[in-house]
């Protein structure tokens, strides 16, 4: 090997040397400016509400200003897909849900991303809880009369969503699979809308999360049949669970987890894990989240660990699901 040869070599090692120590180094030092959580939907949703409840707890405990950014668009694909093609650095991650880490990984022929490697878990942050809602006049005031109505208008019955793929639409299609019914979709651009035609009764029922639902059962607009959570909400506590009125067994919980790009630093990983831990034991964090009818994921589910084991188990759950439904969509 010639000196000029070795020089060379010697000056490229010393380079990869010093990056890899600066990349250590700031690490080390993450963050020292301000970190954007990205919420793929649009404002007002759940994962927003709980995003703007968990982002100054999170700003205090890091140090630096963790900015809410909405980028919705395919059913939370657009957002999460750019955050899993930013750089790995910790200046980005996104605030998934069952929809936009498993759903569509089987949902769409050609998804934007794949949600088990292409991204780096930080762990489970909450849990959502859905509602079976109808328009005011649907004639049924209980889940057993709601699916002797079903089975018997089914060819007529439509129900709403947020649209095709949102976990909106997967609750109420693993609904129709539990009451044995088949009953016609029909994809709104929000939850929003779907709600407007659902209390204007140009559709009969939505599974709505319990937080956008609340106020809409508060306000009378629409009727509650149903809670789909494991036990009853202390927020509609006189709503019986579908499991105790009628389709014994019948649970569905959503998840709600960060995710950094693949390839950002496991220290920076582990530490937005801890603070954002920190931040749903604060007291008046889980106290608000609680009010909204969310649950603060329990301490073993926040790792990166955890959320490594549990995601492929869940894209396996709803792609069984979804095959049986035949609703792939390209």
């Amino acid at each position: 090997m010639s000196c000029k040869a070795f020089l060379a070599i010697a000056r490229i090692a010393a380079a990869a040397m010093l990056l890899a120590g600066a990349s250590a180094a700031d690490a080390q030092d993450w963050p020292t400016r301000p970190v954007t959580m990205v919420v793929p939907f649009g404002a007002g949703g759940g994962v927003d509400v709980t995003a703007r409840i968990l982002a100054p707890r999170l700003t205090q405990i890091l140090g630096q200003q963790v900015v809410v950014e909405n980028i919705g668009g395919a059913g939370g694909m657009t957002g999460s897909a750019r955050v899993a093609k930013a750089a790995p650095d910790g200046y980005q991650f996104v605030y998934g849900n069952a929809g936009t880490h498993a759903i569509n990984q089987t949902l769409y022929r050609h998804p934007l991303y794949n949600a088990a490697t292409d991204f780096a878990p930080v762990g489970t942050v909450t849990h959502t809880f859905f509602t079976l809602i109808t328009r005011n006049d649907l004639p049924a005031n209980t889940l057993p009369q709601f699916i002797a109505y079903a089975k018997a208008n089914q060819a007529k019955m439509q129900f709403g969503s947020a649209g095709a793929g949102s976990t909106t639409h997967m609750v109420c299609v693993m609904l129709n699979a539990a009451m044995g019914t088949s009953i016609a979709h029909v994809p709104y651009r929000s939850t929003s809308v779907a709600m407007q035609d659902m209390i204007a009764g140009r559709i009969d029922f939505i599974c709505e999360p319990i937080l956008t639902a609340m106020a809409q059962i508060r306000g009378g607009t629409v009727k509650p049949i149903a809670f789909l959570g494991p036990r009853r909400t202390p927020v509609l506590p006189d709503l019986p669970t579908a499991d105790e009125n009628g389709l014994s067994g019948f649970m569905i919980s959503g998840w709600g987890p960060f995710f950094f790009p693949l390839g950002t630093p496991t220290t920076i990983v582990h530490r937005l894990s801890k603070a954002a831990s920190e931040a749903l034991d604060t007291p008046s964090v889980r106290e608000r989240i609680e009010g909204l009818g969310y649950d603060a994921a329990p301490i073993d589910e926040r790792t990166p660990e955890y959320m490594e084991k549990f995601l492929p188990t869940e894209i396996k759950r709803w792609a069984a699901a979804i095959k049986a439904a035949g609703i792939i969509s390209d």
